[in-house]
């Protein structure tokens, strides 16, 4: 036995953390989330909610960036972990064939019954990575289409497809990338007429703004393609596994059977990394076309026995527990009931999305008083106005949310699949709160807006 004790080092050590990742990791995190108020400490988490060391509750509307899809500590996926480790299997030797991958791999294919083949790898960047090589190579051509506004990952093929240029400054060269306005078919055809397109990568929903693909896009993309030798690639890293009330994305639009999707995110249960790029048989026998090139394209850990039973787990709890229909359902209630505020709120300006992907817009405010302020704002930076309200839901209501994405006034909800009306009751409340708060000049409000523009304009420490 060793020394090492787990709960010994969080019980001593636990309280550095904010000083822990400012000296050793990224330091600018923990001084963002000094600033906009989000340097919390949360103890233990269950479901849809943290607590803190006043066991207050927290109500998840983030849930890790769309990863925890069943919410945290899911017991059957927890339960799963455990056996796996007690199994003692013999994992990633490398040179064998083991059930889980296998396993885990039909039935994936089972929601997607068009495509054969899976490749594992362990996060969604590497899933997309994986769609790209494989594109340009079962293509033998080198350009990748993708909308602008995007976002695929941020390793450099995933950044090459990446449609912000925030992320992208300062690390060319990339690959060879075309953006495209998504919905824009003429476009499209004009860079597939090129004859060197290998693929079009595409989010069924993007991600920044939440913004769904126009109605008809992906058909029409994917004739269009087919006809030039180019393949659909589906992005449904955070829009898989049932986030917008289906299984896949793609599947809101029929008849529309991509050439590659990449999943992640949601498959780990939220306890083991894991991405998938699923795939036609064609074109995984062209990368893999002979024995030679067994090892073209792997990964380390991919397929692991721990990140495979997370998955088979996952899958088994939304078949069981219904969490497409949960997903649905809950979604078309919480987006039903956050539009009937329009009307009473000029801030707010649009709500939109699938499923449990939701996008709360704001925009230029009629009134004078409420104009200026909204001025104020915008001439610092665009997209603090969103801010002023993820704060307060998260300081005062203690719900966590986001801003959907840099200089975007958006507010995106990806809960937990779980959640439910009650769920739903509790985000209205607190949302219409922070937003009469905001119509009504609530000074608390609008003088963290004048810190957040000090902050922009580089006058605090």
């Amino acid at each position: 036995m060793t020394g090492f004790d787990l709960a010994k080092l969080l019980a001593d050590r636990g309280a550095e953390r904010y000083d822990l990742h400012a000296r050793h990791l990224n330091h600018q995190l923990p001084r963002m989330l000094g600033t906009i108020g989000f340097d919390k400490v949360y103890e233990r988490a269950e479901g849809a909610y943290f607590w803190d060391s006043d066991d207050q509750d927290y109500l998840d509307m983030l849930a890790g960036f769309g990863v925890m899809g069943l919410g945290r500590h899911h017991p059957v996926v927890r339960q799963a972990l455990h056996d796996v480790l007690d199994a003692d299997l013999p994992d990633l030797t490398r040179f064998d064939c083991q059930p889980l991958p296998g396993l885990l791999a039909e039935k994936l294919l089972s929601y997607a019954p068009h495509l054969d083949r899976v490749f594992f790898g362990n996060s969604g960047t590497e899933a997309v990575e994986t769609a790209l090589k494989f594109a340009r190579y079962a293509t033998g051509k080198p350009r990748i289409l993708y909308c602008t506004h995007a976002f695929h990952g941020l390793t450099t093929g995933a950044l090459s497809v990446n449609g912000e240029d925030g992320f992208r400054d300062g690390f060319a060269p990339l690959l060879p990338d075309t953006a495209l306005e998504m919905g824009d078919l003429a476009a499209l055809e004009r860079e597939l007429k090129r004859g060197d397109v290998a693929g079009f990568v595409v989010e069924p929903i993007q991600g920044k703004g939440v913004h769904p693909t126009p109605p008809g896009f992906l058909g029409a993309a994917q004739e269009l393609l087919r006809k030039h030798k180019a393949l659909l690639i589906a992005d449904e890293v955070q829009t898989g596994l049932g986030r917008t009330g289906d299984f896949f994305a793609y599947q809101h639009e029929d008849g529309v059977e991509p050439d590659l999707v990449c999943v992640a995110k949601a498959l780990s249960g939220g306890y083991v990394p894991v991405g998938a790029t699923l795939g036609k048989d064609w074109i995984f026998k062209k990368v893999y076309s002979s024995m030679d090139r067994v090892l073209v394209h792997s990964a380390s850990f991919g397929a692991n026995a721990q990140a495979m039973a997370a998955g088979l787990a996952v899958l088994a709890v939304m078949e069981d527990e219904g969490i497409v229909a949960n997903a649905r359902h809950t979604g078309d209630l919480l987006r039903e009931r956050l539009s009937a505020l329009i009307g009473t709120y000029e801030l707010l300006h649009d709500v939109r999305g699938r499923g449990l992907m939701v996008g709360i817009e704001f925009g230029r405010p009629k009134s004078l008083v409420l104009r200026g302020r909204w001025t104020m704002l915008q001439a610092a930076r665009k997209g603090l106005f969103a801010q002023l309200v993820v704060a307060p839901l998260l300081q005062r209501h203690r719900i966590l949310t986001q801003v959907s994405g840099d200089h975007l006034e958006v507010i995106k909800l990806i809960p937990p699949l779980i959640i439910g009306e009650r769920e739903v009751d509790r985000f209205l409340q607190a949302f219409t709160a922070v937003m009469d708060e905001a119509h009504n000049g609530g000074g608390l409000m609008w003088d963290f807006g004048r810190t957040l523009v000090k902050a922009q304009l580089g006058r605090l420490d």
